[in-house]
């Protein structure tokens, strides 16, 4: 069986917000936009739906080595661009206190498309994601491994966590995003198919009624892409710092290679209910890494570490293949030192107890976010 390519592709969706309110801004300037794309060189820029919003995607990339240099440019380069236009940006996937009623639109086709067919629920979608690619270039085999893969995606996001705060609420939850992004259709878990002809059977189905253009409006958290011959993974919140997003992007290409070398060895992972899988989903965006997942096997709630160290030993050997030893091994330094949410949630408890209000805490998050953004890519935030 011949090895697939591996290779990787990030993208990361970010918020522009105000240097002196740090709240988001009500529209980006025509030049920023202009000026990224003119600076991307082979790399893509390109605005989201709401004007406060801006998306990179890296060049293809055949390693994490190459992927680290892409990405940490586009970070660079756009935070740079911001600056220059008197505007910061935030990697998280929601902002601490603004008012989703307040945003505007970019104008666009399909974004006004999206907006009139489902009203407030699209209207409310101020939210961010990291959506990793791993080229997998056979059609059977991407499907077969996204049914087995589901399993892990808990796993992953409770590990990319950044948006606790919703409103200047902290909402209880480590990941509030994919509350707001469960209200529109054709998200959550994937559904399951028996090859890539069903697959695309019921894509048809779909298209013809003329309820989806074509398979690009499928959101679910990991899809077959519909522009590369890749596996998407969209479960994760983006990561506020660099180094975590390179972790969990390394992580998602050996997950894969490891269910990868179990097809050709014969074998295969047990593919579980959508009940248990996603419970474990609500788990992960209620807790993050705190309380633990079920063991589907063992059938009990285990601690995170421990479910983290047995990922790393099914990994160990495609970490080992495709030169990211030190990258997954940063899952340590997440378990150690909290993901993004953890450490938000720090910044606006030291905040309070130093005597500020809730409004003025929420803007020493904004802050807290703008410099560990930059963190590790050499720009100046300004």
């Amino acid at each position: 069986m011949n090895e697939p390519s591996f290779t990787l592709g990030i993208e990361e969706e970010y918020l522009l917000v105000d240097p002196v309110s740090r709240d988001l801004i009500q529209t980006s300037p025509s030049t920023l936009l202009d000026q990224c794309v003119a600076r991307c060189g082979d790399q893509q820029v390109s605005p989201e739906l709401l004007r406060s919003q801006i998306e990179v995607g890296t060049r293809i990339c055949r390693n994490i080595g190459e992927a680290r240099t892409a990405l940490a440019e586009l970070r660079k380069m756009i935070i740079e661009v911001a600056a220059e236009h008197d505007l910061r940006l935030i990697a998280a996937s929601t902002h601490p206190f603004a008012r989703w009623s307040q945003q505007k639109y970019t104008e666009k086709s399909r974004y006004a498309a999206l907006s009139q067919e489902m009203q407030v629920a699209a209207r409310r979608l101020v939210i961010c994601g990291m959506h990793v690619h791993v080229g997998i270039d056979d059609d059977e085999l991407r499907i077969d491994l996204m049914n087995q893969y589901s399993y892990f995606l808990p796993h992953l996001l409770a590990l990319s966590c950044s948006s606790p705060y919703w409103g200047n609420e902290d909402t209880g939850l480590k990941s509030y995003r994919l509350t707001i992004f469960d209200a529109v259709p054709r998200t959550g878990l994937p559904e399951r198919f028996d090859s890539f002809g069903d697959y695309q059977r019921h894509i048809k189905i779909m298209v013809d009624a003329g309820l989806i253009p074509d398979s690009t409006m499928i959101w679910w958290d990991v899809r077959p892409s519909g522009r590369y011959p890749t596996l998407e993974t969209r479960i994760m919140d983006v990561c506020t710092h660099l180094e975590d997003a390179l972790c969990l992007a390394a992580v998602v290409a050996c997950i894969l290679r490891m269910l990868w070398r179990l097809r050709r060895a014969n074998q295969r992972w047990r593919i579980y209910s959508q009940l248990l899988l996603n419970e474990n989903r609500w788990r992960a965006m209620r807790y993050g890494t705190d309380e633990g997942l079920i063991d589907l096997g063992k059938g009990r709630i285990m601690p995170f570490p421990q479910l983290v160290e047995e990922l790393l030993d099914l990994i160990a050997e495609d970490a080992a293949e495709l030169d990211c030893v030190a990258e997954v091994e940063h899952l340590h330094h997440i378990l150690a030192h909290g993901t993004s949410a953890h450490r938000q949630l720090r910044a606006h408890a030291a905040a309070i107890k130093d005597g500020a209000s809730p409004e003025e805490a929420g803007r020493v998050v904004v802050d807290h976010l703008i410099a560990e953004t930059a963190t590790g890519t050499g720009a100046t935030v300004g």
